[in-house]
């Protein structure tokens, strides 16, 4: 009750724009004199998250088949939570006294789905100009911009993701028109009134950048650099060497967060296609003195997987989304099991309103290419793509992305084989909070965008 009661408010504040403070005068404003922004726990992060876990009850589900995100698979398995962390998981012989029982015979269990790339928020539905927030395309460089400042928290795509696809935690990113788009935020997949209620506490910044054609292109028709590849890579090149002299005497926001890249505190997602521009980069990321961590949309990642693995690259992927432009021409089917097979990182990755709903479809599609080469990779370990490879790749596997004792609940029951088309999530938990129910349809979280309207959402 007290979690339909939340759910409720969050709505009903979002709507009317509500105030926690009761009509106090005293609430700080940008045109009260002496206002400064908020200041996080650590001292000098503005916008904290304010994310507090829906409450929730002491759960065991017994009897599903576990995978537990890491390779692992426990058939008739237990799967114990309670105060919003992983308790236990193990075999039918774990004690179950104290918790509410879930029989998950013939069900499967895994991790909450992670989509490590995502515009939810940005780019909101229903998708018309005016909600078109996502790319900051009036220089190719503006590291000084931060997703969350466009996040709409009540973009319909969020609950979608939560009931269609058992997604539990998101990264937001800008768009790919800049080299460097700005900064990217980690969510939680919940109601809430503001996104800083959303934003996952203890989650590093990232920062997009994007290589290929979408800068050279967007900038080049502006009759302005960068209009070529080499354009692209001595504009970086240059943002680099002046981030490296910034004293950090007079507050640059760009330049906080390009030195945040360089101290390794935030981590770098970059957008690129082409295996020989990856190469490329690595090499840029070398002599500037950063990390790339993932390579999103990395169609050609196959060609380069030794590369991959020596530099700790991941690589986020489609199954099989590739030759809609030049540089996206030469993806395979088979990408993700060769990048396995070399050992290298491998994320499945949505960058689409409706493909988040489905990241177990996506893995699994790229698992039968394997297959069909001979590539013949465990159920478990094809899980870990759209769990603990996203969550590693956003710096939150010390929390999420796999079910170990003392990780968040970030939990999933689905009624078949989450890797068959045929599979849907039946109850998703978050932070141990029961979040979806399909069988039950007053836990079915809905936008309030999208109440009375039951063809757009709203199965109530």
């Amino acid at each position: 009750m007290k979690k339909y009661t939340l759910l409720a408010c969050a709505a009903a504040f979002a709507v009317a724009g509500c105030s926690t403070t009761g009509g106090s005068s005293d609430v700080a404003s940008a045109s009260t004199k002496d206002w400064t922004a908020p200041v996080g726990k650590d001292g000098n992060a503005p916008f904290p998250s304010t994310y507090s876990p829906y409450p929730g009850r002491p759960t065991a589900l017994v009897g599903a088949t576990v995978f537990d995100g890491r390779g692992g698979r426990i058939d008739n398995g237990t799967v114990l939570f309670r105060d919003g962390k992983v308790v236990a998981v193990g075999d039918a012989s774990l004690a179950t006294d104290g918790y509410d029982r879930i029989d998950g015979s013939g069900k499967f269990v895994t991790p909450g789905v992670i989509d490590i790339h995502s515009h939810l928020g940005d780019y909101p539905t229903p998708s018309v100009q005016a909600h078109s927030d996502g790319n900051e395309a009036t220089s190719p460089m503006t590291p000084e911009v931060w997703a969350e400042h466009s996040v709409w928290p009540q973009d319909p795509g969020f609950t979608r993701a939560l009931a269609n696809g058992g997604v539990t935690s998101l990264q937001i990113l800008p768009g790919s028109a800049n080299l460097t788009g700005g900064r990217s935020v980690t969510l939680k997949n919940v109601s809430a009134r503001t996104v800083q209620g959303m934003k996952f506490p203890g989650a590093p910044y990232g920062m997009k950048m994007a290589c290929g054609e979408n800068p050279k292109r967007v900038y080049g028709g502006k009759g302005r650099a960068p209009s070529t590849r080499m354009g692209n890579f001595a504009v970086n090149r240059q943002m680099w060497l002046d981030a490296q002299a910034y004293d950090g005497k007079k507050r640059d926001l760009g330049k906080e967060t390009l030195n945040g890249v360089l101290d390794g505190e935030i981590l770098v997602h970059n957008h690129c296609y082409r295996a020989d521009e990856m190469a490329l980069v690595m090499d840029m990321a070398k002599e500037m003195g950063y990390k790339v961590t993932a390579f999103h949309h990395a169609v050609e990642a196959y060609k380069i997987g030794d590369l991959l693995k020596e530099n700790d690259v991941c690589s986020a992927i489609w199954a099989d989304w590739y030759g809609f432009k030049m540089e996206a021409y030469d993806g395979i089917l088979e990408n993700a099991a060769l990048l396995r097979q070399a050992g290298a990182c491998v994320v499945i990755h949505s960058d689409d309103e409706n493909g988040i709903q489905r990241l177990n479809q996506e893995a699994a599609k790229a698992q039968a290419a394997g297959l069909r080469l001979g590539i013949d990779i465990p159920d478990a370990e094809v899980v870990g793509w759209f769990t603990h490879n996203a969550a590693k790749a956003m710096g939150i596997a010390d929390m999420t992305g796999s079910l170990e004792t003392g990780k968040m609940a970030d939990v999933v029951l689905w009624n078949g084989d989450p890797l068959s088309v045929y599979s849907r999530p039946e109850k998703v938990w978050v932070d141990g909070a029961l979040m979806f129910d399909a069988m039950d349809r007053k836990r079915r979280p809905v936008s309030d965008f999208e109440l009375g309207q039951p063809g757009e959402g709203d199965v109530k």
